[in-house]
Order: C-alpha cells, then structure tokens, then sequence
C-alpha cells in the first residue's frame, strides 16, 4: 500500500469511529450489573437465552424498548468473552485477559441476570424451563444460545491437551496453549485442521496457520518447518474474490493445503493426528506433528436438539431476512444458533442485531416485519502480525465491502481495525445496543465520505 492509500485508510478508519460517538456516550447510562440476580420474577416481557454477542446486544435494546425490570437474560457463564481475539491470543500479540469481561458488567444494568442453564423449551406454552425444574414465562423470546464444541468427537480430545504440542484457539481453556506450541516448536510438521461441520468463524482455523508461518520466519525456524492445513472442504474460502487473494499467500509462503480432510484421532502421546479422506471413505492417512491446532467439530446446543423450535439439524429455524422463528411469531433467533445460511460471525450478529430490533419492534405492534437481513457477515483474514485481507459478504458469496478499496489486498490499516479498533467498538456499541453493523458506513461511503 502506498503511504497515501495508508493515510487515507487510516482517515476513513478514524471517521468511523467518531460515527460510533453518540452510542458510546449515551452507554455511560447504563452503569455496571455486578452482581447474579436468581429469577426475580416467574415471567418477563421480554425472555432472552444466552450471554454472548447477540444475547447481550439484544438484552440492551429490549431494555430500552420495554424497561427496566421488563427483560431477563438467561446465562450460567460468570465471564463473557469477546472471542475473534482469541486469532491473536493463539499467536502471542494479544492476552487472554484483554478478552474477557465479568458477565455482570456486560449485561445491562435493569436487566434481570437469570444465573442458570436452560433445560427445556415449551413454546406452545410460552415458557422454558431452567435448572431446579423452574419455569419462566415470556411475551417475546430471544434465542442466542451460540454453538457447542465437541473436542470429545474426535478419539483421543479433549484429554490430548494435557500433553505438549497441541492447542486449540477456539476455547479459553485451549487458546494459550496455542502460542506454548507455537514457541515450541523445533522441527516438523506444523498442522492446522478444519472439521466437517458447521463452525464460527470460518476463516480462523487457518489465521493461526499464516501467523504461526510469521512467528517461524522471525524466529528463524520456518526452514525447518512444513506447515500444512488439512482441511474437509474442497476450497479455501467459500467466497471466489477472497479465496484468489489467499491462494496467492499460500503459494508465496509455500504453505501446503491438503482438501477433503477431516480429523478424526489424535494420538497426543506419540505426536499422531489422524485424517480420513473424505474422497475416499474408509481411507485414512497418519501424520506426525510438532504443532497441533485443532479447529473441533460444532453442533446445536443440546438443548436445541429434537426441540420444537428446531429444524432437522437441530439449528432454530427462523426466517433468514427477519430472524423470527418459522412457526412461532413470538420467538427469535440471533447468531450461531440458527440456521441462517451465512458464516457465523461477531460481525453477522451485529448486522443481525440491527435487523431483529425492527423486526420485533414491528411484531409489538402487530405489523409485519419489513427490514431484511441479507446475510451480511464480514472475516477479517489475519495474514501476519500486521496484515489483514477484510472478507466481507452476503448470502449469495458476493463481497459486500464497506471500504471504496480493494479489501481483497492485505493491509496494515485493516489488521489494526482488527486487533484495535474492533474490540472497543464490541465492547462499547455492539455490547451496548448501539452498533447494528457497517452499513450506515457503506452507505456514507458510496455516498463520497472517503
């Protein structure tokens, strides 16, 4: 990039944030929520399942659209985690700490912290069930209940990761053990994996890999090291523009790309990974490693599984342009949980955010929803230390950029809305209600605000 393409993309970075002030001014409103508050009450307004991104951003809105005492969240977990930071934690630019906030501070404060495990949906009835057989009643449910890893699916995890040489970005538990690999690592096969399933985030799985081939070539150790990524896809990337761009990167760091791989054993204690071949069932191959990052199977939440609200695969079946359930006109779904036909990321949650507020602004009163979520979702492709490839796209695979530059190029000024900018624009809009995703911005854009 040139040093005047480099300015004015940090200009048009610095614009937006000065676009999220009004937003974060008006959070100072909401005060902290330090403490777990048991169900107050046996019915809420407004019922929402699950702490993470779209439960807490949603929890915010309807706060502001019924009031305080009106809205309930529904989360066992005492820390929220801001997980797109994980990349960089896994690769030593970022700590774990820096992730995670007490969930009491990120739910808003007037909203009610049910401190429990949902066991149970009745929508017929208008009610789910919690932990100590207790039931709560709802006018509008909200269900953002995220994904469930299965590390257990694949012989030899979870127990694995007592032993050295192996970790894993996409848990708490398993992330710093990431960056121990990496540090490591003398001489060998460095291994990064791709399930056959569903997962959050689908870019992450291979970040690791390019920042993993930047820490070597620093280190002075990538002569001695054959990076590869096995992956159960036929593609890189599902989207062409951005696919070209990093196939370019892999053939320039000589970085080796095994398709139609799967996981399915890992045999810690003598440094095995073993793949099935997808194009050829039955057929397995066995590969040692010095490094191990393994991206686990996903699934529906337990409790989403044969459930009413739930489609064949056990995804909450709703609308893919209003996210109101199918079947259920009470009942909405955000995020990883559903089955909305986009990559479940942080970033589809926010334009997801913004879409489900009007919808159920227009169910309240009795009118049809009409604002459309068009699948938006947005990968920031960490390339190294200080580069960023910005995938950025809808339903259909189509690049839906908010920036008047080629996002398909690595740039520093992206890597830093990455690893700087966007975590206070999470945990300061998103978290708060106030940041429905990057639209407003593509629209200023196109408009001639550059």
């Amino acid at each position: 990039m040139s040093a005047v393409g480099a300015v004015s993309s940090c200009s048009r970075l610095r614009s937006c944030v000065w676009l999220l002030k009004p937003g974060m001014q008006k959070m100072s409103s909401f005060g902290l929520h330090t403490a777990a508050r048991c169900a107050a009450k046996n019915y809420y307004e407004v019922l929402v399942l699950g702490g993470g991104t779209g439960g807490i951003a949603m929890s915010a809105r309807m706060k502001r659209k019924v009031g305080a005492g009106n809205v309930a969240v529904v989360e066992p977990s005492e820390t929220h985690y801001y997980q797109p930071l994980w990349t960089l934690v896994g690769a030593g630019a970022k700590q774990l700490a820096a992730s995670a906030r007490p969930m009491g501070s990120v739910i808003p404060k007037g909203v009610d912290w049910i401190k429990s495990k949902v066991t149970a949906l009745d929508p017929d009835k208008n009610c789910v069930w919690i932990e100590n057989d207790i039931k709560v009643s709802y006018k509008y449910l909200i269900i953002a209940l995220g994904l469930s890893l299965h590390y257990e699916k694949i012989k030899g995890l979870p127990e694995g990761f007592n032993h050295p040489k192996i970790g894993s970005n996409y848990s708490a538990q398993t992330v710093e053990k990431t960056w121990r690999a990496l540090q490591d690592f003398k001489e060998g096969n460095a291994i990064f994996t791709f399930p056959n399933t569903p997962v959050k985030c689908a870019g992450a799985p291979q970040k690791i890999m390019y920042l993993s081939d930047a820490y070597l070539r620093k280190t002075g150790k990538r002569s001695k090291a054959d990076i590869m990524f096995n992956t159960s896809l036929g593609v890189i990337f599902g989207v062409k523009k951005y696919a070209d761009a990093l196939l370019e990167v892999i053939k320039d760091r000589n970085l080796a790309v095994n398709y139609k791989r799967n996981l399915i054993e890992v045999r810690a204690d003598k440094q095995e990974a073993v793949f099935e071949n997808l194009d050829k069932p039955g057929e397995t191959e066995i590969y040692q490693y010095e490094m191990l990052h393994v991206t686990p199977p996903m699934g529906p939440p337990a409790v989403l599984l044969n459930s009413p609200v739930s489609d064949e695969n056990g995804w909450l079946d709703v609308d893919k342009e209003t996210l109101q359930h199918k079947k259920y006109p009470n009942v909405f779904g955000i995020g990883d949980c559903t089955n909305l036909p986009t990559s479940k990321t942080a970033a589809a949650v926010a334009a997801q955010s913004g879409v489900l507020d009007k919808t159920i602004s227009l169910v309240m009163k009795n009118e049809m929803p009409v604002k459309k979520y068009d699948g938006y979702t947005s990968c920031p492709l960490v390339t190294g230390y200080n580069k960023v490839i910005l995938a950025e796209f809808d339903y259909n695979a189509q690049p839906l950029e908010t920036f008047p530059i080629d996002q398909s190029k690595e740039r520093t000024t992206m890597y830093h809305m990455k690893a700087d900018m966007m975590p206070l624009l999470y945990w300061n809009a998103l978290l708060k209600g106030y940041w429905g995703g990057p639209a407003p911005i593509r629209k200023l854009m196109h408009l001639g605000l550059k």
